[in-house]
C-alpha cells in the first residue's frame, strides 16, 4: 500500500501541476497524500521531513538564485544580451541564421545568464533573422533551445547554472568535474543537434516551406502570463514577471563590454576552483558551530557565488550610466528569484517525505539493481524523476537527497570518482525534462508563436535524443577510462 501511495501521489502532482497548480501548494498535498497512504504521521512529516528538506535547499541554494537572477536582469536592461544577440546576428547573416541563434544562446547562458531571460532576448532576434533567411518558424523554439538548455546546462565545464552547482555539496565535487568528458558530450549535442536542424531546414526548403509568422505572445504578456509563469519558476530559476520590472537602457554597450562580464563570472569560477579555495584554511569549518562540515562540500557553491558577483561588479563598473533605474532593476532580479527557489524546494520537500516512507526501501533497492552498475542505475533514477516533475534542478535534488548516500557508498567501494558521477547526474537530469509539460519548454513555445504539434519533435531530437546519446558517451568513456 506504501509503494501504491507513493505513486499515486506522484501523479497527483504530475496531473496538477500540468494544469497550472502551484507547486508549492501541490508539493505538500501530495507529500501528505504519501505520508497519510502509509499510515505515517501526517502533520509530523509536514511540519518537520517536508520543511526540514525544504529550507535546506533554500538555505544551500538561495543565493546562487538570487545573484544569478539579478545578474541576468542587469545584462538585459544594460542592453548588453541586445548587443550580443545582434552582434552574431550581423557576423553569421541570415544564410547561417540557426547557428547564429544557438551559438548567442551559448554565450549567455555559459556566462551565467538565466534560460528564461535569454529567450526573451533571443526570440525577437530569431525571428527577425529566420524572416532574413526564409528559414521554417517552425524550428525556432528546438534552435533556441539547443543553445540554451542543453551543453551550457548541464555539460561544458565550469557552467554556473544551477543544475550544475546541485550535485557539488552531495559529492564533494566542484562545476569543473571531468572537464574532457563534458567537453565530448557537448560536443556531441552540439553537433547532432546543428546536423538535425540544418537537415530539417533542407527538407522544408525543398517542400516550399519557408518562414511564416506564428501567433506567439509579445515578451510582456508571455511575462505576465499566469501558465508560463508557473511552468517557469518551476523548471528555472527567473520569474518571468519580473523582466519587465525596472528600466531598460537607451544606449547599448560595444560587444567587448557586453561580453567581458560573463568572462570574469566564468574564469573567477575557475580561479577559485584551482587556485583560491584549495589554498585557504578552512579547517574551521569542522567546528561545530559551522556544522561539522568541509570545504569539499561548499566550494562548488562558493566558487560559483564568487564568479557571479564579480561578474556583477564588473558589469556594474561598465555599465552603471546605462542603468536609469538601478535599485528597481536589482529588486526586480532579486525578487524574480524568490518564487522559483521555493517552487523547486517544494518539490525536494516531497522527495524527503517520500525517502522518509518504509516504502522507499524497494524504490531504492530495485535502482540499484537495475544491470550496469551505478553509473547506469544512477542515470535512470535522476532521468525519472526529472521527466516527472517536469524540472531538472528539482529530479536531480530529489535523486540526490534521497539516493547520493548509497551512490557515494557504491562509488567508494567500486572505486568510481565523484566527479564522473557529478557529470552523469547532471546530463542525466538534462534530458527527459524537456517532456512536453516542462515550464521552459511551453515557455519558448509561447514566445516563439510554435504549437507543440509543430515544434515538439524538433525539440525532443535536439533536447532529449542529443542529451541522451552524450549520456550513454559519457557512461561507457567514464567507465573504462575513469573521470577525465
Amino acid at each position: 500500500m506504501g509503494l501504491l501511495g507513493i505513486v499515486f501521489a506522484l501523479l497527483f502532482l504530475i496531473f496538477l501541476a500540468y494544469r497550472g497548480w502551484s507547486i508549492l501548494l501541490l508539493a505538500p498535498l501530495a507529500a501528505m497524500l504519501a505520508a497519510m497512504t502509509a499510515g505515517q504521521p501526517v502533520l509530523a512529516h509536514w511540519t518537520l521531513t517536508f520543511m526540514h528538506g525544504a529550507g535546506n535547499f533554500v538555505a544551500r541554494f538561495f543565493p546562487q538564485f538570487m545573484l544569478g537572477a539579478v545578474f541576468g536582469k542587469l545584462m538585459d536592461d544594460s542592453g548588453s544580451l541586445q548587443t550580443i544577440a545582434e552582434f552574431m546576428t550581423r557576423k553569421l547573416g541570415p544564410q547561417r541564421a540557426i547557428l547564429a541563434v544557438v551559438l548567442s544562446g551559448t554565450i549567455v547562458t555559459y556566462g551565467g545568464v538565466n534560460v528564461i531571460i535569454s529567450y526573451f532576448v533571443l526570440v525577437p532576434m530569431a525571428h527577425t533573422i529566420f524572416k532574413a533567411g526564409n528559414i521554417a518558424h517552425r524550428l525556432m523554439p528546438a534552435t533556441i533551445v539547443l543553445g540554451t538548455s542543453t551543453y551550457t546546462m548541464t555539460a561544458l565545464p565550469g557552467t554556473p547554472s544551477i543544475q550544475n552547482t546541485i550535485p557539488a555539496p552531495y559529492f564533494g565535487t566542484t562545476p569543473f568535474s571531468a572537464p574532457g568528458l563534458g567537453l565530448i558530450a557537448s560536443a556531441i549535442m552540439l553537433s547532432f543537434g546543428l546536423w538535425w536542424l540544418i537537415r530539417a531546414d533542407r527538407k522544408a526548403r525543398s517542400q516550399g516551406i519557408g518562414y511564416a509568422t506564428g501567433n506567439g505572445m509579445s515578451c510582456d504578456v508571455a511575462s505576465e502570463d499566469l501558465l508560463v509563469r508557473e511552468r517557469a519558476t518551476t523548471a528555472h530559476e527567473f520569474d518571468p514577471t519580473e523582466l519587465h520590472r525596472g528600466s531598460h537602457s537607451t544606449t547599448q554597450p560595444n560587444i567587448g563590454a557586453a561580453i567581458l562580464p560573463l568572462l570574469v563570472v566564468l574564469l573567477v569560477n575557475l580561479l577559485m576552483n584551482l587556485q583560491v579555495l584549495p589554498n585557504m584554511d578552512t579547517s574551521y569549518l569542522a567546528d561545530a558551530f559551522w556544522g561539522h562540515t568541509s570545504l569539499s562540500a561548499l566550494s562548488g557553491i562558493w566558487a560559483v557565488l564568487t564568479g557571479l558577483g564579480a561578474g556583477l561588479l564588473c558589469l556594474l563598473l561598465i555599465n552603471f550610466k546605462r542603468l536609469p533605474s538601478l535599485r528597481n532593476s536589482v529588486d526586480a532580479g532579486a525578487n524574480a528569484a524568490a518564487l522559483p527557489v521555493l517552487s523547486v524546494a517544494s518539490l525536494v520537500g516531497f522527495g524527503s517525505v517520500v525517502a522518509s516512507l518504509p516504502a522507499f526501501a524497494s524504490v531504492r533497492d530495485w535502482l540499484l539493481a537495475i544491470p550496469g552498475g551505478p553509473l547506469v542505475s544512477l542515470a535512470i533514477s535522476i532521468n525519472t524523476l526529472a521527466g516527472l516533475t517536469g524540472s531538472a534542478s528539482g529530479g536531480l535534488t530529489i535523486a540526490l537527497q534521497t539516493l547520493a548516500p548509497t551512490f557515494n557508498n557504491l562509488s567508494a567501494s567500486l572505486y568510481i570518482d565523484p566527479a564522473l558521477m557529478h557529470r552523469v547526474a547532471v546530463i542525466g537530469a538534462g534530458t527527459l525534462d524537456s517532456l512536453p509539460h516542462n515550464g521552459a519548454v511551453i515557455s519558448v513555445l509561447a514566445l516563439s508563436g510554435a504549437t507543440h504539434h509543430e515544434s515538439y519533435r524538433d525539440i525532443v531530437m535536439v533536447a532529449i535524443v542529443g542529451p541522451m546519446m552524450a549520456l550513454i558517451a559519457v557512461i561507457m568513456l567514464g567507465s573504462i577510462l575513469g573521470a577525465f
